[in-house]
Formats: C-alpha cells, structure tokens, sequence
C-alpha cells in the first residue's frame, strides 16, 4: 500500500477503509473481509457505535497490530480538554487497544465554542502516548487557524466531505498551505455518486475499470486520503484496486467540473451542522 507522510513524520495508507454504520457482527465480518482485502487502515468514530468492532475485527484478523491504523473521533459531547482526553481513554477500552493511531475532533461545533479546548486535550493525549497522530474533521479554514494559533501545532489531517459533486478546491488549497493532509468522507458520493456522468463514465472506459474506481483514483490524483466504505467483499477489493491505472489531467479536471455550490450530501456546512 503506497502512503501519505504527514506532518508529524508518521505516515497513512493512501485508501483507508470507512467503518460507518457498520455495527454487530455482520460489521465485524465486513471490516475482517477488508482486512484481509488489503485495508490498513480502518476509520470509526465514537458516533458510530462500532468501536468495538473494530477493535475484534483487528483482533479476529490475526494481523500484528502495528500493520493496522486505527482512527477514531471525539464527538461532541465530549468537547472541553479533559473530556476530550476521557473520551479518547473510553475508545482505547472499548476497542481493547493501548493506543490509537490517530484521534480527531468529528465536529468543530462551534456554537458550543469549544473546539479549541478540545483541540488542546488532543495535544494533550497525544504528549500522554494514547495517540500516535492528532487531526480533526469537517474544520473550515477559519477554525484550523484559529487551533493552531492557540497551541502551536498543526493538525495532520482533516477529514471532510469530498467527492465528485463537492470537490472542495478551496479547502485542498489551504491544507497544502498548512501542511494537512486531506481526508475524504463519503468519497463517492452515495446515492448521488457521478457514476452516469460522461468524464466518470468515459474515463471508466478508456481505462477498462468501474466509475467507482475512477473516482478513488481522482481522489489520489487530487491528493486526498479516501476512506470508502462497502460490506461487500468483492466490492472492497475493487475499491481498493486503483493503483494500476492514470487518470490523464483533462480527465481529472472534467470530474472535479462536476463540483456544484450546493454539492454537500445532507447540508453538512460545519459552521452550522453541528454534532453532539
């Protein structure tokens, strides 16, 4: 699996797997599949429930763990410092882990006006050794100057929506200026995923694969970390099969010409949505 290096020196798989809503054992098994697919990174959050089906399906796929990153994300109700920290020691229990990968902020939420506290005790639980990478998730460029203003350090990632229909140039720029790495929730877009568009469709084509898979290589092409998600084996494994092709740069440009002002999947504006 080729990386992305962050800005803290460690590194990240280029494709991790999204584990959202993947819960019981049904979950467990399509997060083990992934594994043995190839996935080497599986993202969770304390919102989606599952954390502790990550951690069995580690644990169930023999791996060593120092083969297999593990994120997880700090919700809402437990922004402030010290609870950021309690929340990052309960997911470590609950995935049955002495560390975590990499920890972020799931929401700025800034009504509650919080999410620099909270950034804090990220930092701080990253000093403690209970997390190796520190970032956060769906932060405007306002909110990641003003954390890093306040603490002195830069997060490795943001992960925010990013797909076809919300290419999100604006934020890729900032990232590259601040040294973030860029990571994508809902990749390929759900149900309203660019299958049918002609430079999704004709690019499948012209290089015999599936728009699903020309998607995630516009992904890599534009420098975005993917975390796509699928039970089905067969399907993981495609996702996962997109490092033996090029998109040309006309066909890069025609997907991210998709984009739309209203692109977001639910209206997840981050200066408003807000999650607890």
């Amino acid at each position: 699996m080729e990386t992305y290096e962050l800005n803290d020196g460690t590194t990240l798989p280029r494709i991790g797997f999204g584990t959202y809503p993947l819960r019981g054992e049904a979950g467990i098994t399509a997060m083990t599949t992934a594994l043995e697919a190839g996935y080497r990174l599986l993202d969770s959050a304390v919102n989606y429930r599952n954390e502790f089906e990550v951690g069995e399906a580690l644990r169930r796929s023999g791996l060593p763990r120092d083969e297999v990153q593990i994120t997880t994300k700090v919700a809402g109700r437990d922004h402030g410092a010290s609870r950021a920290v309690k929340s990052i020691e309960a997911s470590l229990e609950t995935m049955g882990l002495d560390r975590l990968d990499l920890v972020l902020i799931h929401w700025p939420n800034p009504s509650q006006g919080k999410y620099v506290r909270t950034w804090e005790g990220l930092v701080q639980a990253r000093e403690q050794g209970l997390v190796t990478s520190i970032g956060v998730s769906n932060f405007t460029e306002e909110y990641l100057r003003e954390i890093i203003s306040a603490t002195g350090v830069t997060p490795a990632v943001n992960q925010i929506e990013l797909h076809p229909r919300f290419p999100q140039a604006r934020m890729r720029a900032v990232h590259a200026e601040l040294g973030i790495q860029t990571e994508s929730w809902s990749p390929l877009g759900k149900a309203d995923a660019a299958y049918d568009e002609p430079a999704v469709a004709d690019a499948a084509s012209a290089h015999d694969v599936t728009p699903a898979q020309v998607i995630l290589r516009w992904q890599l092409q534009i420098g975005s970390l993917p975390l796509p998600k699928s039970a089905n084996p067969d399907r993981q494994k495609a996702n996962l099969d997109v490092f033996g092709f090029e998109l040309s740069g006309a066909e890069v440009e025609a997907i991210t010409a998709l984009g739309r002002e209203d692109g977001r999947l639910f209206g997840g504006d981050p200066r408003t949505h807000e999650e607890m």
